[in-house]
C-alpha cells in the first residue's frame, strides 16, 4: 500500500467518497467524525497524512491543527485542510496554525493526489531522521532542539526582470529579516557555489520556455550545493497539470506567480517560512546525528555506522515495518578472499581497501538507507520500505560498483576486489532483527560457497 491517511469529516458520505478515491490510489485510510476523535486517532494510529475538513461539530479545524502541532507524537504529520469556501483570511489562519496546504471543495483530484505524494514523501524523510535522532537520544548523544531560525537566503527566479522585482519587493515586506535576491536561470546554472547559494528558491514554472522552471528545479536537485535547498514553484492558479508535475518532480510547495495582492504575498511568505523552518530542523537533526555518530557510533576506520548503532537502528526499522506492514531489506556483504589482501599487501593496504569499498557503497545508497561495518570485512545494509525486486536490483548495483574498477593502493599499484551479498526481506512478521541478519548471513554463505562475487537471496524470502 502507498501509505495511511486519516480522513476527518463529520459527513459520512464525504468520508466514503474520499476513502473510495484514496483506496483506488492504493492508500490505506482511517476515519474520524469529530475533532476530538481525530486527535485521538492521530495519536493512536499515527497516520502519514491527515485530510481535515475544518467544519466539525465539536471544535473547529484551526483548534484541531494547533493541538496536533503541540504534541510530539503528531507534530510533524502533514495536514491538508479542506474548506467549503476559499477566502484569503481563512487560508492565512490555517497556514499560521500549521496546515501544510488548503484545498477548497470541489478539489482537483490530480493536484490533490500529487500533493499527497509530495507531503508523504517529505514526511518519510522527516520520520527517518526522527527515528535516528531518537536512537541517539536513548544513548545520550542528542541535544535539545531549538525552534530558532536564522536569517535565510531566498532566491527569486522569474521569466521577466520586472516580475522578479515585484516578487522580491512583496516578499521583503513580509520577510524583512531575510536576504532576498533575484537570479536569472542562466546565472543560477552558470555560477554554482556560494555566489548563487540559497536556502530556498522561488522559481516561476515557465521561464524562457514552457517547463523551463521545472527543468531548472531538477538541475538544482542534482547539484550537491543546492540539493538540500527548499524549492517553491510559482504557477497560475489554473495550471493544474503543471502544479501536479512540479510536486511529483520534487517541489516542496507551490505559490502564485503574482504577489501584488497582499494576501498572496502573505500566504507565500508563510509557505516559505514553513519550508525554511523544516530545512533548519532537518539540518539541526542531521548535524546532531553526525556528531553523535562520530563520538560513539561510527566505525573509526571507514566512517560508516558501527555494529552497535546498526543493531539499535535495525530493531527500530523492524518495529516500524511490522506496524506499517511494509517490508524492508537486510543485506550482508563480505569482501571475497580479503585475507589474501592482508597477507599479500599488508594490513595498511587492507585498510585502504576497506575505506575505498565503504566509500563506494555509501555513495550508491540513499540518505535514508542504513549502512554499517559489522567488523572485519563484513558490512550490513538495510533498505526501508522496499520490495524484493527493488532490493535485489540495489544489491546487484552495489556488487558491480565494487567489481568493475580496481582500488588504488599507492605507488601506482592497483588491486581488484569483489563482494558477495546475502539478502533477506522482512519486517511484516514476528521475526526479530537478529533473525533477518541470520537469514541474510546464511544467504551470504551460499554466495561464498557457490562461486563468490554474486548476490544470493534468502530461501524464505525467495519463496
Amino acid at each position: 500500500m502507498a501509505g495511511s491517511i486519516l480522513i476527518v469529516d463529520d459527513v459520512a458520505t464525504n468520508r466514503i467518497a474520499l476513502k473510495a478515491m484514496l483506496s483506488a490510489a492504493r492508500y490505506e485510510t482511517c476515519q474520524a467524525a469529530s475533532g476530538e476523535e481525530a486527535i485521538a486517532v492521530a495519536i493512536e494510529q499515527k497516520p502519514e497524512l491527515i485530510l481535515l475538513d475544518i467544519e466539525l461539530p465539536d471544535i473547529d479545524g484551526v483548534t484541531v491543527i494547533t493541538r496536533l502541532r503541540e504534541m510530539a507524537a503528531t507534530r510533524y504529520i502533514p495536514i491538508i485542510a479542506i474548506t467549503p469556501s476559499d477566502t484569503p483570511e481563512q487560508r492565512l489562519e490555517l497556514l499560521q496554525s500549521g496546515a501544510n496546504d488548503i484545498l477548497s471543495k470541489p478539489f482537483n483530484e490530480l493536484v490533490m493526489l500529487a500533493r499527497l505524494r509530495s507531503l508523504m514523501r517529505e514526511y518519510a524523510i522527516d520520520r527517518e531522521f526522527l527515528r535516528r535522532e531518537t536512537a541517539c537520544s536513548e544513548l545520550g548523544f542528542a541535544e535539545a532542539q531549538s525552534d530558532f531560525r536564522p536569517p535565510a537566503r531566498i532566491a527569486v527566479i522569474a521569466a521577466r526582470p520586472d516580475s522578479a522585482l515585484r516578487s522580491k519587493r512583496a516578499l521583503a515586506r513580509e520577510l524583512p529579516g531575510d536576504q532576498i535576491k533575484i537570479l536569472s536561470r542562466e546565472e543560477t546554472l552558470a555560477r554554482p557555489g556560494a555566489e548563487c547559494a540559497a536556502d530556498i528558491f522561488l522559481i516561476e514554472a515557465g521561464l524562457a520556455q514552457r517547463g523551463d522552471g521545472l527543468r531548472l528545479m531538477s538541475e538544482l536537485r542534482s547539484r550537491p550545493e543546492t540539493s538540500n535547498a527548499a524549492i517553491v514553484i510559482c504557477t497560475r492558479a489554473d495550471a493544474r497539470e503543471t502544479q501536479a508535475t512540479a510536486l511529483d518532480l520534487g517541489a516542496n510547495d507551490l505559490a502564485p506567480i503574482d504577489l501584488s495582492c497582499r494576501f498572496a504575498a502573505r500566504e507565500t511568505a508563510l509557505r516559505v517560512t514553513a519550508q525554511l523552518c523544516r530545512k533548519c530542523r532537518l539540518a539541526r537533526q542531521r548535524d546532531a546525528l553526525d556528531e553523535g555518530l562520530r563520538l560513539a557510533m561510527v566505525d573509526p576506520l571507514t566512517g560508516l555506522h558501527n555494529r552497535r548503532y546498526a543493531l539499535t537502528h535495525l530493531a527500530r526499522m523492524q518495529d516500524h515495518a511490522r506496524n506499517t506492514q511494509r517490508p524492508f531489506a537486510v543485506l550482508i556483504l563480505d569482501l571475497d578472499r580479503f585475507k589474501s589482501v592482508n597477507d599479500t599487501y599488508g594490513h595498511t593496504a587492507g585498510d585502504d581497501v576497506l575505506i575505498d569499498v565503504s566509500n563506494r557503497l555509501r555513495s550508491n545508497l540513499r540518505s535514508i538507507d542504513l549502512i554499517a561495518r559489522l567488523g572485519g570485512e563484513e558490512f550490513l545494509i538495510a533498505i526501508p520500505d522496499t520490495t524484493l525486486a527493488e532490493a535485489g536490483s540495489a544489491a546487484e548495483r552495489l556488487r558491480r560498483v565494487i567489481d568493475e574498477s580496481p582500488i588504488p593502493l599507492g605507488n601506482r599499484r592497483r588491486i581488484w576486489v569483489s563482494i558477495s551479498i546475502g539478502l533477506a526481506l522482512g519486517g511484516t512478521s514476528a521475526s526479530t532483527a537478529q533473525d533477518l541478519i541470520d537469514r541474510s548471513d546464511a544467504a551470504l554463505m551460499r554466495a561464498k560457497t557457490t562461486g563468490r562475487n554474486q548476490v544470493m537471496i534468502d530461501a524464505g524470502t525467495a519463496a
